[in-house]
């Protein structure tokens, strides 16, 4: 979960950026970057999703004590669940146009999201989660995770994979990178590596490539 966490925070702390960065016009290029942020928004939607059908319930049961904080959290849910909604039809129309009003709404909207999300996120590890590790077991939250994994499939996972593991210090990097199917770990050493660093190298030109496995 707090691996997770680490992409979403960035994911979306660059989000603004990598649509401004986009010149007025260029089709292209907002076709690129606004697939891959609808990506991002795809992502966390069921990452979302998996939580409030396999996390939370169980832990409202099991933890009566904290239903005010499962209350919040589910609220932020449906915030974020409300602001995406808002983002797709101008992250489709900038997509298609590159013009400088849908390019700054977009944006705008990203850094709305990305001021939730660091609310929510962190609040999430430091209220929620301790109490989870407490009365949820490992299998209940490998359940949860791998509700994620189920609804894409292995060839969006192997492009996106590099990217999670590069928002996360080495230690939970090597144990996030276990965590994933055999399938899609054959897949990423063999394709996935270098699809990571041309899809990082395309979005940020002249940045240094984050370390990965």
């Amino acid at each position: 979960m707090r691996r997770v966490h680490r992409f979403f925070l960035w994911a979306y702390d660059e989000a603004p950026g990598l649509v401004r960065s986009t010149p007025i016009g260029d089709t292209d290029r907002a076709a690129y970057v606004g697939e891959v942020l609808g990506n991002f928004d795809s992502v966390l939607h069921i990452h979302h999703e998996g939580e409030d059908l396999l996390m939370y319930p169980q832990l409202e049961g099991r933890a009566p004590g904290c239903a005010l904080h499962v209350a919040q959290m589910r609220e932020q849910h449906r915030q974020v669940g409300q602001r995406l909604e808002h983002i797709e039809p101008v992250r489709r129309r900038w997509m298609e146009t590159a013009d400088e009003a849908a390019r700054e709404e977009l944006a705008e909207r990203y850094e709305d999201l990305s001021t939730l999300l660091k609310v929510h996120l962190r609040r999430e590890v430091t209220e929620v989660m301790p109490v989870v590790d407490r009365v949820l077991s490992a299998k209940e939250m490998d359940a949860v995770g791998q509700h994620g994994i189920e609804q894409f499939d292995k060839k969006f996972l192997v492009g996106y994979l590099g990217m999670m593991m590069a928002t996360n210090p080495p230690d939970d990097r090597k144990a996030f990178f276990k965590e994933i199917p055999p399938p899609v770990r054959l897949a990423y050493r063999l394709v996935g590596r270098r699809m990571y660093r041309r899809q990082y190298s395309t979005l940020f030109p002249g940045r240094k490539i984050p370390e990965t496995l």
